[in-house]
């Protein structure tokens, strides 16, 4: 893959800077905050049907979470009440 040269206007060049990640490039950082997908897509896409199985899997992952949590608890002889 190539690269280009690009001029910016310093206010474009610090706002991109400012929306930088701190272990991301100028050129990924742009890539990210120009894909062309946005939470706002999103809105209103989501069927009852979805989110109750969403939250289902969110719940789950936290009772996984919690139990782990638990277990390295107690083999480290700690307490986790």
């Amino acid at each position: 893959m190539g690269t280009k040269s690009i001029r910016l206007d310093e206010d474009v060049y610090e706002r991109i800077k400012a929306h930088k990640r701190e272990n991301e490039t100028f050129s990924e950082a742009i890539d990210r905050l120009t894909s062309e997908y946005s939470l706002l897509d999103f809105v209103g896409g989501y069927s009852d049907e979805d989110a109750t199985r969403h939250r289902e899997l969110l719940d789950d992952a936290e009772e996984e979470a919690v139990a782990e949590r638990r277990e390295r608890l107690e083999r480290m002889g700690i307490s986790s009440e």
